[in-house]
C-alpha cells in the first residue's frame, strides 16, 4: 500500500518555509500531494492556476511530489484520496494552538484513520509568512532570500504588471 500524504495551504506565494516542509515531508512518504486550498472569497496575489504552476516549478526536483488543488473541507479531500497523513507546518508556538484545534476536529472528520503530522519549520524560516512576503514585496522590498528563486521572479513580474 502506498503511503500518501497531503500538505495543503494557500501558497500565495510559496515560501522557503513551505518548501522546507515539502522537502522534509516528501522524504517521509511514498508520495506527497501539495494541494492549493481554493477559497473563492479571497483574492490572492496569484490565481490558483499560477500558484499551481509556481509550485510545480519549485518542487520539480522532488520526484514524489504532485501538485493539485481542491475546494471545500480539507478533510473531504483527504477522505476522497486515501491519504494516511495530513502534513501541517509550525512556525511558532501560536501556530501550535491553532493546529492542535484543527487536528482534533479533523480527527473526527477523517474517515480512514488519517493522522495529522506537525512539522516544525527550519528556525531560519520561522518568521516567514505569505502575507508578510506580499507586504514586503508590494512596498518594494526584496524577498529574494525568503522564497524560492522562481517564486521571487514571478512575484516581481506580477507586481510590475
Amino acid at each position: 500500500m502506498e503511503r500518501k500524504a497531503l500538505y495543503a495551504g494557500s501558497f500565495d506565494p510559496v515560501t522557503n518555509g513551505h518548501l522546507n516542509i515539502i522537502e522534509r515531508a516528501a522524504k517521509m512518504f511514498d508520495s506527497l500531494t501539495v494541494a492549493i486550498a481554493v477559497n473563492p472569497n479571497k483574492t490572492g496575489l496569484f490565481s490558483v492556476d499560477e500558484r499551481a504552476e509556481i509550485l510545480r516549478e519549485v518542487t520539480k526536483h522532488i520526484p514524489n511530489v504532485k501538485v493539485d488543488k481542491f475546494s471545500g473541507l480539507a478533510a473531504d479531500y483527504v477522505n476522497e484520496n486515501g491519504f494516511i497523513a495530513y502534513i501541517r507546518g509550525l512556525r511558532a508556538v501560536n501556530d501550535f494552538e491553532n493546529e492542535l484545534q484543527m487536528a482534533q476536529m479533523n480527527d473526527i472528520l477523517f474517515t480512514g484513520g488519517t493522522q495529522t503530522v506537525l512539522l516544525m519549520t527550519d528556525p531560519k524560516n520561522s518568521f516567514i509568512s505569505s502575507s508578510l512576503i506580499k507586504e514586503v514585496a508590494s512596498l518594494g522590498g526584496s524577498v529574494d532570500d525568503l522564497v524560492p528563486p522562481y517564486a521571487a521572479k514571478r512575484i516581481k513580474e506580477k507586481l510590475s504588471e
